[in-house]
């Protein structure tokens, strides 16, 4: 009769958890997977996401590859405009909503990766510029500096003074004492830095890297739970580094280095963007799903890259602390619901 009992309590107490789980697996929000494919290109990439403040929406700025177009070897990643995708469904489903204008000379010119930031009423625009358009891996990028009141109209406002000129993949970050430093990707594909008190000024401390060790791009630094954050792409995943000050960057692991299992979710995660909301933090990234490695891409005889391993897509995890680090578990349900940011969420 005992026995009976407990397996009768076991049985009940076993059915209430599973039917919780489900219960809470129901109320999630879940992501799409995709996140979002650039409905005229097919080659949205480097995304960052920020509020509008005037539409009181997310926004997602993107290099706008032009990966429908059959050109030869890597043109589709040259004469690209900078994609912008809205939602007004708290992340769930994004609006294509065109290109920024930023043409400041004549001609058919390329814009890489984009950061920014929101300050004393301006959104100030970071970007990587090219002139022309290159069949090859070629060209000089440059770092412009755009401001604007509505995300429509932007100002020109030159190219920030850097030790070097063939920089790019900016991430900004306002200091607590409330000046503006930014990293980016220079020399030997290494990590540096630049102080700004006003986002136009830019002073140097060191020409050294910050970051050493393996070649990357992509940089990204972000706050959150009580520690300070940079994402790098190494081409095979994001590695993370953690700081107390900013000043000093401890390695940690990588993450988004394997295969996902949703769709697009393949074959690992490139140069990507963090958004803090709340107590949830997401990394918004892209991947090549059609290559069985990032930077694995064969040429057709006629010097084409095929469709396949030229499309990208747009998507979303969630970063979680572990053991002290930040991890991602892509493949695990996680509730994703991009909420109106408070004051201190604003990026």
């Amino acid at each position: 009769m005992k026995l009976n009992l407990f397996y009768f309590v076991f049985i009940v107490t076993t059915s209430c958890f599973f039917s919780l789980q489900a219960q809470e697996r129901d109320n999630m929000h879940v992501a799409p997977a995709p996140l979002f494919r650039d409905p005229v290109t097919d080659g949205a990439a480097d995304p960052v996401v920020f509020w509008n403040h005037k539409e009181k929406a997310w926004w997602m700025l993107y290099t706008q590859r032009r990966a429908n177009s059959e050109t030869a070897d890597v043109a589709y990643c040259y004469g690209n405009a900078i994609g912008i995708a809205s939602t007004e469904d708290k992340g769930r489903t994004w609006a294509y909503r065109g290109t920024l204008n930023l043409d400041f000379e004549n001609g058919h010119n390329t814009f890489w990766a984009p950061d920014i930031v929101f300050h004393k009423g301006k959104y100030h625009l970071f970007v990587s510029y090219i002139r022309g358009v290159h069949n090859h891996w070629a060209g000089k990028p440059r770092m412009v500096h755009y401001t604007s009141k509505d995300l429509w109209n932007w100002k020109f406002e030159g190219f920030p003074v850097l030790p070097f000129d063939n920089v790019i993949d900016p991430t900004l970050f306002q200091m607590p004492d409330g000046n503006w430093r930014m990293w980016y990707k220079g020399p030997n594909s290494l990590t540096y830095m630049a102080e700004s008190r006003d986002l136009k000024k830019w002073h140097s401390p060191s020409k050294e890297p910050v970051i050493k060790g393996n070649p990357h791009e992509g940089e990204k630094v972000f706050r959150f739970v009580g520690s300070y954050w940079m994402l790098t792409d190494e081409w095979s995943g994001m590695r993370i580094y953690k700081s107390a000050d900013l000043e000093h960057w401890e390695k940690q692991g990588k993450i988004l280095d394997k295969a996902g299992k949703r769709p697009d979710d393949t074959p690992t995660g490139a140069h990507g963007d963090v958004v803090v909301v709340g107590n949830k933090a997401y990394v918004f990234y892209f991947t090549h799903p059609g290559r069985k490695a990032h930077s694995a891409a064969d040429i057709r005889p006629d010097g084409v890259l095929p469709y396949e391993f030229r499309r990208s897509s747009i998507q979303v995890a969630e970063l979680v602390l572990k053991d002290g680090t930040l991890t991602c578990l892509r493949d695990e349900p996680f509730d994703f619901e991009m909420t109106p940011p408070t004051e201190r969420d604003i990026k």
